[in-house]
């Protein structure tokens, strides 16, 4: 039986879909990939919640390995607030993710309590989440005749799954810290022919600083660390060169498999764009032309509170 190209890279796709359910003999991230992390950090961990002291809404969309058919694409939505005194933080995260056949709808609230100190703010979270699984299997067609099928491809998946996480996160003015486990719980998925499939469990550790080069220009790096049971474990490195608290130009490194170019602009004092592109490095570089990032932040009560005008958030 003779396969298209566009079958192969399709068929590429429906496995790496797959792999990041599949316990053995494959692994993969399962969780979805950011570039621009820093400002997503809900997401990952529910103790930032509450951490701009403001109610933040963030909004975020990656288009990633452009010209591959199928290729992951995720929009995010995630708001986030100070409560009774800014003691309490809570917080909602809406992720929708779509690879090739498979498609990842998640719900997450996020709850934060806040312990201030006179140089910082420790918090501690706690999040709950519903994921809604789906593989639209029947869809998959391997050959160059469209009426054929595969037995392995003949059961659609439907699956929702609760989940638990918990988190810890520490930030002052001039740097933040924390660790996260944002899925407790590792769910197994047993239908069909991806028997063992299952939800793994990750750990994120982030940290980053901002370093005063001049009243007008900062140096702002941080890195984030993955860790995945049975996967290679991942780091990102970047650095973000800030002028005047309002643009900032960067580059990140992921290791093993993708540089990226940074850019963020404050358009006013509560709204914020960024957008990054990363070049792939690892041989699919050679199907693609990149993956794209666009972050939009939307924060509110802002100009109610003159502190937070002068000495602004980078974190």
């Amino acid at each position: 039986m003779k396969y298209s190209k566009k079958t192969i890279r399709l068929a590429m796709i429906v496995a790496l879909g797959m792999s990041c359910w599949v316990a053995t003999p494959s692994y993969a991230q399962q969780d979805v990939q950011f570039t621009q992390y820093m400002f997503n950090g809900l997401a990952i961990n529910p103790a930032y919640a509450g951490s701009r002291d403001v109610f933040s809404l963030t909004g975020l969309f990656r288009k990633q390995w452009t010209g591959i058919e199928g290729a992951p694409v995720t929009q995010t939505l995630s708001g986030h607030a100070p409560l009774i005194k800014e003691r309490i933080g809570l917080g909602l995260t809406l992720i929708n993710d779509k690879i090739g056949v498979t498609n990842n709808f998640m719900m997450i609230g996020s709850y934060a309590f806040r312990i201030k100190f006179k140089t910082g703010t420790l918090a501690m979270g706690l999040q709950a989440a519903i994921t809604q699984f789906r593989a639209n299997f029947t869809d998959v067609r391997f050959s160059v005749d469209p009426t054929s099928t595969d037995p392995a491809f003949e059961e659609n998946i439907r699956k929702t799954l609760p989940n638990f996480g918990t988190g810890l996160y520490y930030n002052t003015e001039k740097w933040y810290a924390g660790f996260s486990i944002p899925q407790l719980i590792n769910w197994e998925l047993s239908d069909g022919s991806v028997s063992g499939a299952r939800q793994s469990r990750h750990m994120f550790l982030t940290a980053g600083y901002v370093f005063d080069v001049s009243p007008t220009v900062k140096i702002r790096p941080s890195f984030l660390a993955k860790y995945v049971s049975g996967a290679p474990f991942s780091i990102d490195v970047n650095a973000n060169v800030w002028l005047f608290d309002r643009f900032a130009l960067g580059g990140s490194y992921r290791i093993g498999d993708a540089v990226n170019l940074l850019a963020e602009v404050r358009v006013s004092d509560n709204i914020s764009l960024g957008y990054a592109y990363d070049l792939t490095l690892t041989q699919l570089g050679r199907y693609n032309s990149g993956s794209h990032e666009i972050m939009v932040r939307v924060e509110f009560g802002v100009g109610k509170n003159k502190t937070k005008i002068l000495t602004p958030r980078y974190f």
